[in-house]
């Protein structure tokens, strides 16, 4: 009648996600994304270290959703010029390779994806407004 109870630990992590989403600036939502990706990538990896194909699909295709319409989806390319144009060709890499990962039940493809990720997401830690690594 009531619908079926819920994780209320699940429901506040689900709320202050959500939350943080909303009141965060742009470079946050980034951060978010490449936060995103790296844990469905892991969820992908522990679920293929299980033999769960059902879980390591659909970690992957969240993956491969982040990183194309959302990492991807957000350059610029009139504002970022050469540097835009070069993390959308890295990140359609990454989608194919997540892609092949997939097909071939490939942990060593899910960790060159993360380790690229990783890079990234660490530069774009760096350039925050207002860190004293920024230009």
């Amino acid at each position: 009648m009531f619908g079926r109870p819920t994780n209320p630990v699940s429901a506040y992590a689900r709320v202050e996600t959500e939350t943080g989403v909303q009141s965060a600036d742009p470079h946050r939502l980034i951060l978010l994304l490449f936060e995103g990706a790296r844990s469905a990538i892991a969820t992908a990896q522990h679920a293929a270290e299980h033999q769960d194909a059902a879980t390591r699909g659909a970690s992957i295709s969240k993956a491969i959703d982040i990183i194309n319409n959302g990492l991807r989806a957000s350059l610029d390319a009139q504002a970022g010029g050469d540097l835009a144009l070069q993390l959308a060709a890295l990140y359609e890499y990454m989608c194919t390779r997540l892609l092949f990962a997939n097909l071939r039940n490939d942990a060593a493809i899910l960790a060159e994806v993360s380790g690229l990720l990783a890079e990234i997401h660490e530069a774009w830690i760096g350039i925050a407004p207002g860190s004293t690594d920024a230009p």
